[in-house]
């Protein structure tokens, strides 16, 4: 008799990666246990420490899954037109996180750990060098096709990355819930006076 064929096992390190997640938006980092993941898992914890020695080691692979994400959806952008292309992109990093405001108070509360945690640290850093990076390519595209004027893509990209970092922490900090629309307003105006050619 032949057998029946299964569902695929669910993948150990999305799901708690997943976990991860709500407990995080539900309890911030401060608050944030490997009980209170476990719970979310619907695990218990020795099921989270076979896969994770520490918390921290936990969230650091968190935080690579979170850019994983990012990458993601930045790569499901179709378009290669450089200025729709850059809008998308500003719309990803100041548009979207307002949804998840609660996730973008943890994320802020690790990133205050970065000078005691190397591991946070590289993680942070690789995050903000690659979005820095997709920035500097479509601005470089734009400037080889004379969309764009020709600009230290280094410094631009640089101060848009200054806009979604400032906005992102007085969103949190001040709980400004226009801050985000703010930024993407000055962002846009930034990309038409600093690169848009002039006819």
């Amino acid at each position: 008799m032949a057998d029946t064929p299964t569902e695929a096992e669910p993948d150990p390190h999305e799901e708690i990666m997943r976990a991860t997640y709500r407990a995080l938006r539900e309890h911030g980092y401060a608050d944030l246990t490997i009980k209170r993941i476990a719970d979310e898992y619907g695990k218990s914890t020795a099921a989270i420490h076979y896969h994770y020695d520490t918390k921290d080691d936990l969230l650091t692979a968190f935080l690579d899954f979170i850019l994983d994400q990012f990458k993601d959806t930045v790569h499901e952008v179709e378009t290669t037109d450089p200025e729709q292309r850059l809008e998308l992109l500003l719309d990803k990093l100041l548009v979207n996180p307002k949804d998840h405001q609660d996730l973008l108070v943890a994320i802020l509360e690790m990133r205050s750990q970065v000078p005691y945690n190397d591991q946070f640290r590289e993680r942070f850093q690789q995050n903000d060098e690659y979005v820095q990076y997709l920035i500097r390519t479509v601005i470089d595209q734009g400037v080889k096709t004379g969309v764009f004027d020709d600009v230290d893509t280094d410094h631009v990209a640089q101060a848009l990355m200054i806009i979604v970092d400032g906005a992102r922490t007085r969103a949190v900090v001040f709980d400004e819930e226009d801050s985000l629309e703010t930024a993407r307003r000055t962002a846009a105006e930034y990309v038409t006076a600093a690169l848009v050619a002039d006819d």
